[in-house]
């Protein structure tokens, strides 16, 4: 092995090891913000209020549906996609203790997506959405941080995030939103 291709394999394998870290800066400082936004609440979740599942998201420009639900409120993650082939993603979904935040995220585990989102809409049954962000997947292509979507691109609803016909440039990674429950002390 030369020289010149030594030291070129060490630059890639450091670029590599840029492009993890930063996915991983990229990550948590996203569940940063996530949790300075839940901080405004005082609001506590213990682990049998949350859970993580993997579904698959298939292209073939077909609606598919995953649901998941705990404590009695449901998320729905409805989606179109086309390219590629079937990619494993997670939906979290959490309860606080007092059961009145109600939250779900999906997004795809090494943060890159070669599927292109033609029509999106997460649904949380049983509350009203307080907080919710979704990313493109072109900064995660480009080795950068999680860049949040245009806001012309997705509407809030009161239950409900979905894309915006006609303004959705279909690049998704990420989607996570917080509702607040409908739940009544007695």
């Amino acid at each position: 092995m030369s020289l010149h291709h030594r030291s070129l394999s060490t630059h890639t394998q450091k670029g590599k090891m840029a492009t993890t870290n930063k996915f991983y800066v990229t990550h948590l400082s996203a569940c940063l913000l996530f949790v300075v936004f839940l901080s405004q609440y005082p609001a506590e979740a213990s682990d049998d209020q949350t859970k993580t599942v993997e579904f698959d998201v298939k292209p073939g420009g077909t609606l598919y549906t995953f649901a998941e639900s705990i404590g009695g409120y449901e998320c729905s993650f409805s989606f179109v996609t086309q390219g590629g082939t079937n990619e494993k993603w997670f939906m979290s979904v959490g309860l606080s203790n007092d059961s009145k935040l109600f939250s779900c995220s999906v997004w795809r585990p090494t943060g890159k997506s070669y599927l292109f989102f033609t029509a999106f809409k997460m649904e949380l049954k049983g509350t009203k959405v307080e907080f919710a962000n979704a990313y493109s997947q072109v900064a995660v292509a480009l080795g950068q941080n999680d860049k949040d979507l245009n806001s012309e691109e997705y509407t809030i609803g009161e239950s409900t995030v979905t894309h915006t016909e006609g303004k959705f440039k279909a690049q998704l990674s990420k989607l996570m939103v917080v509702g607040r429950t409908r739940h009544q002390e007695l």
